[in-house]
């Protein structure tokens, strides 16, 4: 919470179902002007209006009554800012509530650090539907959607179907190949395409049929039952799909498709900056994380790149989580926001008198559902478990798991469905080089874990086993400042330094987004061609002399040196060495220069003359006998090499002289010197 803002929060007790957190949060939140009371949203409403007038920043620990509050807000006039906290069914109501003070403190100034809202992306959809199905349930949906939109129904090889007396709409018949595109912009390829003659009687009959036909939508009702027509189709914005035989889905969807009319604005919820990205240079193909990851194909190659449809991007974050140079950026928050709230979590929750927090991140649905159903038919949350919401925990990259724990908790959970609507894949990886991490430096084994859970049982019962697996830890203080990167590094710097039993390097899986390089340091020639592929810098030379260097902090492992190397003398090497993310760059190899025979310029490096001088020594009739001294040119400086070749008058690749060809004449001439040879 800024100390620097006038503040008045408002601590409700609900009316005295949980305690009174008015002290704990003047303990935590220092800064602040604290007001306590049991019915702000009633008997004590004034007191917040009386606030409101003033023009101050106000937090009002309470969120059901969030929309009277907003209302008595404008009414007031209020131009300052307004937040909310969640202290009742996150802290208050718990079996533990009277040890939840410490916690009520910290959401309450989480509450308060700012969160920009994301750029958004507009779909426009103009309510052109196709109904994608088999018999008489899509003309039936069709007719039911027809009163409002412009419907288009598309049979995929038909049965008997009776045709209607007067037709509302086109029915066709067709197959659909391909489909791309999202709402308001749906493109689909469709083969097996006819219409249907207009004399048929008790069923339809179809045309001519054509392969490759093309058409455009803005809605797709998908009745067909088949294979969805997208990956993830279920986040596919536009695309509604449901069994026809299910009668209560049935109707769900027509519901659904009848309202995808109009402009809808969804977050832009990823931030991408295509010249961190290390896809790919001179094609040939480095990092994939993010290709292997993205479950809606939203993510294409494109150049040294990849292109990234934000009006695909369902928000599942996989990218941004696994991207190693934070090319792309997670933006529903940023990284950078998401840090400070959770630095001010924990230390709001540590001043506040609280001990061994448990950081718990969940999403804003199923999340917040299951901590509500605990809270009211539950024992509610433990009094350490301090829960932060993210738009998906699928979100979370290695910073937001290890930073965390630097800053004091003694265990990071997400908390996700049983059946989760994304791939927990790149999560899994994740929380897997966390506790990797987190062993290996003394903070436990699973300092990180993902809780899958649909009960409130479940999760309290998974919770309650949550436990220390660490001595105590003064723990570190950083701010979180810069990129996604930035930030990455220092939270592993920082774990490193208030590690319990801290270790110069550990191994991390081949998957890791950081580690070494073994380069073979004989072959290398110091070319640099891996200089040029690297797209993060970690490889890097000298102005001064023949030199290979390397970060290793910045290293991606996305393996395009060892790609580019003509000599095949590079190897990856996934591990975390915390001395070398301390350390400014590193000699890799380096060597003095060689210099011209003729004018003593520094020129290439002598390991490589001298290789291509001994290759071509005697061995190659170009440099060999009386042409030994062609050898001299390689040893000289490009000017020398110009001025030798041109006022010496050789030519280096020049060869020996060939026969001259035999003619007629000289068959004539040779007899006319022995003709009695000839004659006999």
């Amino acid at each position: 919470m800024d100390p620097e803002r006038s503040r008045t929060v408002f601590v409700c007790s609900c009316e005295r179902t949980m305690p009174d957190f008015g002290n704990s949060v003047t303990r935590g939140c220092a800064h602040a002007e604290v007001r306590s009371g049991d019915q702000f949203c009633g008997a004590e409403l004034d007191r917040v209006k009386s606030a409101l007038g003033k023009g101050e920043a106000v937090t009002i620990a309470c969120t059901q009554q969030a929309p009277l509050f907003l209302e008595v807000a404008q009414d007031a006039g209020f131009a300052g800012e307004l937040v909310f906290a969640n202290i009742r069914e996150k802290a208050g109501w718990a079996r533990e509530g009277a040890k939840a003070g410490p916690k009520a403190a910290a959401l309450v100034a989480m509450a308060a650090e700012p969160v920009a809202a994301p750029a958004t992306v507009t779909l426009t959809s103009s309510g052109v539907v196709l109904v994608y199905g088999r018999d008489e349930a899509a003309i039936e949906a069709g007719r039911q959607l027809a009163e409002g939109m412009d419907v288009t129904v598309l049979l995929t090889r038909p049965g008997d179907v009776t045709p209607d007396p007067v037709w509302d709409f086109p029915v066709v018949k067709g197959t659909v190949r391909n489909a791309q595109g999202y709402l308001g912009a749906f493109e689909l390829t469709i083969d097996d395409f006819a219409i249907p003659s207009p004399s048929s009687r008790e069923r339809l009959r179809f045309g001519p049929s054509r392969d490759g036909a093309r058409s455009e939508a803005d809605v797709i009702l998908d009745l067909s039952g088949g294979t969805p027509l997208f990956p993830a189709h279920e986040l596919r914005a536009g695309y509604v799909r449901a069994d026809p035989a299910d009668r209560a889905g049935l109707a769900g969807a027509i519901t659904k498709a009848a309202a995808l009319v109009g402009e809808f604005d969804k977050p832009r919820y990823i931030d991408f900056t295509a010249d961190l990205c290390a896809h790919s240079r001179s094609h040939i193909t480095g990092c994939t994380r993010c290709l292997d990851l993205c479950p809606t194909g939203a993510i294409t190659p494109a150049g040294d790149h990849v292109a990234i449809d934000a009006d695909i991007c369902a928000g599942c974050g996989n990218c941004a989580a696994a991207c190693p140079t934070g090319a792309a950026a997670y933006a529903f928050p940023d990284s950078q926001t998401l840090l400070r709230r959770l630095r001010t979590l924990l230390f709001t929750y540590r001043d506040a008198g609280g001990t061994d927090p448990v950081v718990l991140f969940h999403d804003g649905d199923h999340g917040e559902a299951l901590i509500d159903a605990l809270a009211r038919f539950g024992p509610g949350l433990p009094a350490n478990v301090l829960p932060v919401a993210v738009n998906e925990i699928t979100q979370l990259g290695v910073e937001a798991w290890t930073a965390p724990v630097a800053w004091g908790a003694v265990a990071v959970r997400a908390l996700c469905s049983a059946h989760a609507k994304h791939d927990l894949a790149g999560l899994a990886r994740n929380v897997t080089i966390a506790n990797l991490l987190g062993k290996a430096l003394g903070y436990g084994a699973d300092v990180g874990a993902v809780i899958e859970a649909d009960d409130p049982d479940i999760l309290a019962a998974a919770l309650d086993r949550t436990a220390p697996q660490a001595a105590a830890r003064k723990p570190a203080t950083f701010l979180p400042l810069g990129d996604k990167r930035s930030l990455l590094k220092n939270s592993v710097i920082e774990l490193y330094e208030a590690a319990p039993t801290p270790v110069a390097c550990t191994q991390l899986p081949a998957s890791a987004p950081f580690g070494g390089l073994d380069v073979d340091r004989d072959a290398c020639t110091l070319c640099l061609s891996c200089v040029s592929a690297c797209p993060t810098g970690a490889l890097s030379d000298s102005e001064e002399r023949p030199a290979l260097y390397f970060d290793e902090s910045i290293c991606v492992q996305c393996g395009l040196c060892a790609a580019t190397c003509p000599e095949k003398a590079i190897a990856l090497r996934p591990q975390l060495d915390f001395e070398a993310w301390k350390a400014p760059r590193r000699v890799v190899k380096q060597e003095e220069p060689f210099r011209c025979i003729r004018c003593d310029t520094p020129f290439g490096t002598k390991s490589t003359v001298e290789r291509i001088v001994a290759k071509l020594e005697g061995k190659h009739w170009m440099f060999a006998g009386d042409n030994a001294r062609r050898l001299d040119v390689v040893r000289m400086c490009d000017k020398c090499r110009v001025e030798a070749v041109t006022n010496e008058g050789f030519d280096p690749y020049e060869a020996a002289p060939r026969p001259v060809p035999r003619t007629t004449d000289d068959y004539l001439r040779e007899r006319t010197v022995s003709p009695g040879k000839l004659d006999g």
